[in-house]
């Protein structure tokens, strides 16, 4: 299982390269012809890609919203998710802060707060900063204005010094047995450096983000024998279910 996904996420980054042939997928990745169909018929049935004559392409991505726009929606699913979240974190921890506006919402809750606190979340500077009792690392980047966040290799160069107790973490969909999916290699390529860097991995997502997939890049969550992760939303029991079986710890909010 853990393979074929490997193969779908390296078929997406060749579909994205330009190589969209049965065949030649085939050849690159040294496997039968009709094990390529299946995988493509497994993506295009998770509209991850759109089949055509011979092969498939990359399906249309949902376009990324603004930080601004995406604050103004489910405002009150994400601060009872932020607040489920809050009662994760002990005093004197050290957590890190993904970008989005969910983790902001749990950012915004942790001033008198104990803690020491790594972001890439720019909108939580001015708001931590000053707090009392409060260390704030920043994760110095390219600025990503869209999102208010900062990627890029000095974000992880930072990151790679550094340890933490949990990771919250934010996604434009989760998938069960997939992962996270977001809009570029640079931001799945630091989410995936924020799980190897912390003991525990915690999504905040709210009931529309479960089960949406409809960015081209994916960071895989920890496995369940790997110690799993830990799921804060608002989404009703049937939606969950899929994550609870595949070992994720399910935090209902609300």
């Amino acid at each position: 299982m853990r393979r074929r996904r490997t193969r779908h996420d390296e078929i997406l980054a060749a579909l994205a390269a330009g190589d969209t042939d049965v065949d030649a997928l085939a050849a690159r990745f040294g496997v039968s012809a009709s094990t390529i169909r299946r995988d493509l018929n497994a993506l295009s049935e998770q509209r991850a890609v759109a089949r055509t004559y011979g092969g498939a392409i990359l399906a249309a991505p949902h376009i990324e919203s603004s930080l601004r726009a995406r604050t103004g929606q489910h405002r009150a699913a994400k601060a009872a998710i932020a607040e489920a979240a809050l009662d994760l974190i002990g005093e004197g921890e050290t957590v890190i802060l993904d970008g989005g506006s969910t983790v902001e919402a749990l950012g915004r809750l942790l001033r008198g707060r104990s803690l020491r606190v790594v972001t890439t979340n720019l909108p939580l500077i001015p708001v931590l900063a000053d707090a009392p009792g409060m260390e704030l690392v920043v994760l110095a980047g390219t600025v990503r204005p869209i999102s208010m966040s900062t990627v890029g290799p000095l974000a992880e160069q930072a990151l790679r010094h550094l340890t933490a107790d949990r990771v919250f973490m934010s996604a434009d969909g989760v998938l069960p047995g997939r992962g996270v999916c977001e809009a570029t290699l640079e931001q799945v390529s630091l989410k995936s450096l924020m799980i190897r860097q912390a003991r525990e991995v915690v999504v905040l997502a709210d009931a529309s983000k479960l089960g949406r997939h409809g960015q081209p890049f994916w960071a895989p969550l920890p496995a369940a024998a790997a110690g799993g992760w830990t799921l804060v939303t608002d989404a009703p029991p049937a939606a969950c279910a899929p994550y609870a079986e595949e070992g994720a710890r399910v935090i209902r909010a609300g």
